[in-house]
Order: C-alpha cells, then sequence, then structure tokens
C-alpha cells in the first residue's frame, strides 16, 4: 500500500487489532503472507486503511468456513491475477458453492449426531429407574426397563463384554434395529 492520502483516516496495528479481535502477532503474519499491506508512517509504524478492517474480517470468515492462511493467499492471488473482474467472481462462485455444499453435509451429519444424542439421552433417562443389582455388561440385555425398546448406538457401544442375548440395536440413518 503506498503512502496514505493525507486526511485519509488510517488506524495503527493496535487499533485494527482492537476493531477486529485479532492479535497483532496474527496481523503481522497477514502482512507477511500479503493478506494485509499496511502503509508506513515517517516513523516506521504500520497504517491500515479503514477498509482493512473488513479485510480481516473476510480473512476469518474464510478461515471459519475451512480455509487456511495459504489458501486464502492463494485466493488472494488468482482473483487479482484474473483477467477481468466476471472471471474473478465466477472463481469465487465456484468455490463458495463447493463450500456450501460441503457446509451443508456437515449440518447434516450435526443435525443427525443431534438425533442420536437426544435418543440416548432419552433412552437413559429410563434407566434412572431399573432398581437391579447387575454388572454394567447386563444393561445390554436389561428387561427391566427398555424391555421392547432397541438400544440406541451411542449406548449399545458402550457395552464391554458378551452378553446373554443379542442387543437390538437403532443405528443412525435406520428406522429398523439390528439384532
Amino acid at each position: 500500500m503506498a503512502d496514505p492520502t493525507p486526511g485519509t483516516p488510517t488506524l495503527k496495528i493496535g487499533d485494527l487489532a482492537r476493531k477486529t479481535g485479532k492479535s497483532l502477532r496474527a496481523l503481522r503474519l497477514y502482512e507477511e503472507l500479503g493478506l494485509l499491506r499496511p502503509a508506513r508512517s515517517g516513523g516506521g509504524f504500520r497504517l491500515y486503511a479503514v477498509d482493512q478492517v473488513a479485510r480481516v474480517y473476510w480473512i476469518s470468515k474464510l478461515q471459519d468456513m475451512g480455509f487456511t492462511l495459504p489458501q486464502i493467499q492463494g485466493l488472494i492471488q488468482a482473483t487479482q491475477g484474473s483477467a477481468t473482474g466476471p472471471e474473478a467472481m465466477q472463481g469465487l462462485r465456484e468455490l463458495f458453492r463447493a463450500r456450501l455444499q460441503t457446509t451443508r453435509d456437515q449440518v447434516e451429519r450435526l443435525l443427525q449426531l443431534e438425533r442420536d444424542l437426544s435418543e440416548s439421552l432419552a433412552y437413559l433417562e429410563g434407566c434412572r429407574s431399573c432398581h437391579e443389582d447387575h454388572d454394567v455388561e447386563a444393561c445390554a440385555s436389561c428387561d427391566s426397563v427398555h424391555a421392547e425398546e432397541p438400544t440406541p448406538s451411542l449406548v449399545a457401544g458402550v457395552h464391554l463384554g458378551p452378553v446373554d442375548r443379542p442387543v437390538r440395536v437403532r443405528l443412525p440413518h435406520d428406522d429398523s434395529s439390528t439384532p
């Protein structure tokens, strides 16, 4: 970045860190990787244009999406190396479309995990009323509380030893139970 135009608002690195919640070390690393380009004052202080706050937030969002700093560096280089603006935006669009699908897949896996946890917690609540004095392994075949219920997969995996009878397990994405 060239020297700022006189009268243009700038931020010192500490001000940028406070506004963005980033550490000084992170901001220096961003500069080292070419993600930020501060100007220098006559005394050698880093001076950031106010629009660099948006750049730091953008970098943070990309990191939240799973991009590494070298990948962000490559993204910036590819965008700047595009022949036209529409070409650069097409590359971003494709990248973001793929990341959106990955995010949706992650959300679906997390929703399934939430269902599994809720089902397991509901099942385990029933175990509070069990008054039988037996070993942990016997819980897999306990008829006192869960006579007709299949054991949720998150609970069935806890059983350590053999049981007298097969355990009916409810697996994720499966409405039936397996012996």
